[in-house]
């Protein structure tokens, strides 16, 4: 597959996932997992906090738990161009011998989220709140003890890097992807904060007590893909002209989008306190980070993820030159450029406690 320039991996999900599971491994099973009395980190406590997963393959395979990014939920990794690359017969997370975990995060898919009802009122989760989560459901509701691989994409990286310094013992392997373990900041957090403060200052918003979803939603994602998402050769080749570019804008803009405004704002601001920095030192799994060079969030020029890496014991940086073929953030949704080393990472990583 291709991706479109610009289109977030969580997007991709409505379009591909049909045609995914029409690939060649078992079909997703679908389950629900009620943690009791989950406290967040504010001190809020919720009774009953709902989370839904996905599973591929048998329980009784090599356990593996791939994280989603922002606006998506687990089955936005389930696209050709990742899951058709990753999960068939001899590829390297072959459902046969692997059983995967796709969890959707609290705020997303169909796990608890502000608009179940609760709107503005919901907590204010953050990262920390989402890999308790997280390990709640592995933990818990799957009874599993260890995992032979954490994988996330973009946020699904951030927590990947957060379950490496939290449960350092917890798993084999990390394979963290279009993320950086450095405290968000720079046009990262720029761009977000403009995002959240468009929302909130629509008139439209009403302190999350909309009756219409804001008008400023539409644009203001097209406006955050656009800014951080895609890949300059990328949008250079499929906009080489002002009128090619007003046309590919006019179709982002009118492009399905049926977001909820208050789980999209909160998705965002769940980041505003990331930093695994002070921490790295803990990680003890091998770890394999994979970005592209043209990843719009996280640039490989300001020298973090050099510096981050040099504190890991057993990590490693794959960077994907950027071409024409790459998408920028959006990149690591395409497993045809790291397959292979994902492979060998799982050939060679140490079995520390299966």
């Amino acid at each position: 597959m291709r991706a479109l320039p610009g289109m977030a991996f969580g997007a991709m999900a409505s379009l591909f996932a049909l045609s995914a599971f029409a690939a060649d491994y078992p079909a997703p099973k679908e389950g629900t997992f009620i943690a009791k009395d989950f406290r967040f980190h504010t001190g809020e406590v919720l009774p009953e906090l709902k989370l839904h997963y996905r599973t591929v393959g048998k329980p009784a395979g090599q356990p593996v738990l791939i994280l989603h990014g922002t606006t998506g939920s687990g089955v936005s990794m389930l696209t050709p161009a990742f899951s058709g690359e990753l999960f068939g017969p001899g590829q390297p997370l072959d459902a046969t011998r692997y059983f995967i975990i796709l969890p959707d995060n609290i705020g997303a898919g169909k796990s608890s989220k502000p608009s179940d009802g609760m709107r503005a009122k919901f907590p204010h989760y953050n990262y920390d709140d989402i890999v308790t989560a997280q390990h709640r459901l592995v933990r818990e509701g799957l009874g599993i003890r260890h995992l032979r691989l954490v994988m996330g994409n973009s946020m699904g990286g951030m927590h990947t890097w957060m379950w490496g310094v939290t449960y350092p013992g917890f798993m084999d392997a990390l394979v963290p992807m279009a993320s950086q373990p450095t405290e968000m900041s720079s046009r990262n957090w720029l761009m977000r904060r403009m995002l959240i403060d468009a929302i909130r200052n629509d008139p439209d918003w009403k302190d999350g007590n909309y009756t219409t979803q804001p008008r400023a939603l539409r644009t203001v994602n097209a406006f955050f893909n656009i800014a951080t998402n895609g890949g300059t050769l990328a949008h250079q080749k499929a906009a080489p002209t002002r009128e090619a570019a007003d046309k590919l804008l006019e179709q982002r803009l009118k492009a399905p989008f049926n977001a909820d405004a208050n789980d999209f704002l909160y998705q965002w601001e769940s980041s505003r306190d990331y930093n695994p920095s002070p921490k790295l030192e803990r990680i003890e799994a091998a770890l394999l980070a994979i970005n592209s060079a043209d990843d719009e969030r996280n640039p490989p020029e300001t020298g973090l993820m050099a510096d981050a890496l040099k504190r890991v014991k057993n990590g490693k940086l794959l960077l994907i030159p950027a071409s024409e073929e790459t998408r920028g953030h959006a990149t690591t949704g395409m497993a045809k450029f790291y397959k292979q080393p994902l492979k060998e990472l799982l050939d060679t990583a140490p079995r520390r406690g299966m």
